[in-house]
């Protein structure tokens, strides 16, 4: 019995020399996109998408919005008549983690609560639906950043132009800290 536990435990610390030695594969960042739309008639559909990605090396996620008209030629702008307004939020999986957030838009108001914060956007002609921020996930009790909690970022948007006035579904990207 003794000579099985000696063999046992000489076999676990060699796969633990092997598991500490081996080289592990290079990580990169955590990457999510959705996107969601709702058709304007039968050949067109305005869509929102959203991208998540955080970078743990830099301890904040990267989160951005664009909204465009998918065509049967591909994606286009919207027409000079053009009026969005759009709504994004973000938010940690973890509800004891704070979102400490930044933005670049124009036409943004920035909205932060204990939950999540939300950014609320207002595009007109000429003004390309896009917008991008960033965010440190940071744990309520240290104040230090906490990189084990997961990112979502959502929005949605309404847009009127030319007779036409719609609100896309919303559209997340779920993403973790690589």
């Amino acid at each position: 019995m003794f000579r099985s536990a000696k063999s046992l435990a000489a076999v676990s610390a060699l796969l633990l020399a092997f598991g500490v030695l081996s080289p592990t594969a290079q990580s990169v960042a955590a990457t999510n996109t959705a996107t969601k739309g709702i058709a304007i008639d039968d050949t067109h559909t305005v869509q929102i998408h959203v991208t998540a990605n955080c970078v743990k090396a830099e301890n904040r996620c990267y989160f951005d919005t664009l909204a465009d008209v998918l065509t049967p030629e591909g994606t286009t702008g919207f027409p000079p008549d053009f009026y969005g307004r759009q709504n994004t939020t973000i938010r940690s999986t973890n509800r004891l983690v704070y979102m400490d957030a930044d933005f670049d838009a124009a036409n943004t108001r920035m909205f932060k609560s204990l939950s999540d914060t939300q950014f609320a956007t207002v595009y007109f002609a000429g003004n390309p639906p896009v917008m991008r921020g960033d965010a440190r996930t940071v744990q309520f009790e240290t104040g230090q950043p906490n990189t084990d909690a997961g990112f979502i970022a959502c929005a949605y948007i309404q847009v009127v132009y030319g007779g036409v006035n719609l609100t896309t579904p919303t559209a997340c990207a779920q993403t973790t800290y690589a």
